[in-house]
């Protein structure tokens, strides 16, 4: 991983939406009460979920492939749907993310992450430091560029509720 995420402690938060029943679930409320990380509970109703979100402001994000790639289709049709120089100026800065994480230069960008990632970070509250996913695959290059977007290194797990949910995590 190119750069270091500190443990979660008792000044992170994430949101529980997540079926209770699920093993994905049960390992991060696990991990939530080993750190002393707060917990919020969506409202019940999950079309009001990025509202939870906002009020909220987690730090981790744990969700599904399904989740993220509408995520993902959101912030490329916004940005699909910007012309002239707030058009170049967001593919410049998309490109740039990019080349730098493929380079191994790290998640943050000075410039660009104030001008234009910090409305895409607001989706999730404007405060994630850790996204993780698991339950289904997900395509690298959502993965690459929801990190990017976020500036925060997205875990994916793979595992089975026969082994306590996670295997195997991957940054």
């Amino acid at each position: 991983m190119d750069e270091f995420v500190p443990p979660q402690n008792e000044d992170d938060c994430y949101i529980s939406y997540l079926p209770a029943a699920h093993s994905f679930e049960q390992c991060i409320m696990a991990m939530h009460l080993v750190t002393g990380m707060k917990c919020g509970f969506y409202a019940g109703n999950t079309l009001k979920l990025t509202e939870d979100i906002g009020l909220l402001q987690p730090t981790l994000f744990p969700s599904v492939p399904r989740l993220y790639n509408k995520i993902y289709g959101k912030i490329k049709d916004g940005l699909a749907a910007k012309t002239g120089v707030v058009s170049w100026l967001a593919t410049k800065g998309v490109n740039a993310k990019l080349s730098a994480l493929k380079n191994g230069k790290g998640l943050h960008h000075g410039f660009y992450d104030k001008v234009i990632f910090k409305k895409m970070k607001a989706l999730l509250g404007g405060k994630i430091r850790l996204m993780i996913t698991g339950s289904a695959p997900i395509a690298g290059d959502v993965l690459d560029f929801l990190k990017i977007c976020f500036s925060a290194p997205i875990c994916e797990g793979y595992g089975m509720t026969e082994t306590c949910a996670g295997s195997v995590i991957t940054f």
